[in-house]
């Protein structure tokens, strides 16, 4: 079933969920955890719209192809087109805040990235981005003050904070419209902080983000 980007009241938006643009390495700490440089300029890639499914329901990870890494981050729901927008301009066309799990296939992108081959394979199989509902941003304080987690089975995992972004919202939406034209139902992910790691099968997965949004969902054993 497609994704349909909805609001935390249960509203629909009125557009169809578009491409994923993401940032690799966002978090210095992520970074130096993998063994990776900490990146002078946002990394980006996409995942398409067939990579996304509820994060509330359950997941089933494709645990046959390898490790499957967990990565919680930032959601942002795009509702103004961009395109060479200003950091202002950009923020002003964010229109919900949620959450999402970067889900990567980490053995197969490992391969891939020694061999000097791209990884998308690893990173926008179908199910490879499950996403929370979003809120309005009436209910988000300023974007530095955000906040969000993980729990594994009762235990916190992730610990993110807008503030230890490298490139904060504005600026990396910005430049984000630089390279792809950014339009309504687009999402972007805005990395993940350190504590990544395999995701277990069968466990119990709790998010919360400023705001008010938790989501309480489990992986499929």
């Amino acid at each position: 079933m497609r994704f349909v980007p909805r609001f935390t009241d249960g509203q629909e938006f009125p557009h169809a969920l578009g491409k994923i643009v993401c940032v690799g390495r966002n978090y210095a700490d992520h970074a130096r955890e993998l063994d990776n440089p900490v990146p002078s300029e946002p990394l980006l890639f996409i995942k398409p719209a067939t990579s996304a499914v509820a994060l509330e329901e359950p997941l089933d990870a494709p645990f046959s192809r390898g490790e499957v890494h967990y990565e919680t981050e930032l959601a942002l729901l795009i509702g103004e087109e961009l395109s060479h927008a200003t950091a202002d301009e950009a923020e002003r066309a964010v229109v919900g805040i949620g959450l999402a799990l970067d889900l990567t296939l980490r053995d197969i992108q490992t391969r891939l990235k020694e061999k000097g081959h791209p990884w998308e394979i690893a990173k926008a199989f179908d199910g490879a981005c499950p996403l929370s509902a979003f809120l309005p941003l009436t209910q988000v304080p300023n974007w530095s003050a955000l906040t969000f987690t993980l729990e594994i089975d009762g235990e916190q995992r992730q610990h993110g904070e807008g503030s230890d972004m490298l490139f904060p919202v504005a600026t990396l939406v910005a430049e984000m419209s630089r390279h792809f034209t950014l339009q309504p139902g687009d999402v972007v992910l805005t990395g993940t902080p350190a504590g990544v790691g395999p995701l277990p099968r069968g466990v119990e997965l709790r998010f919360t983000l400023t705001g008010g949004l938790e989501v309480a969902t489990r992986v499929i054993d």
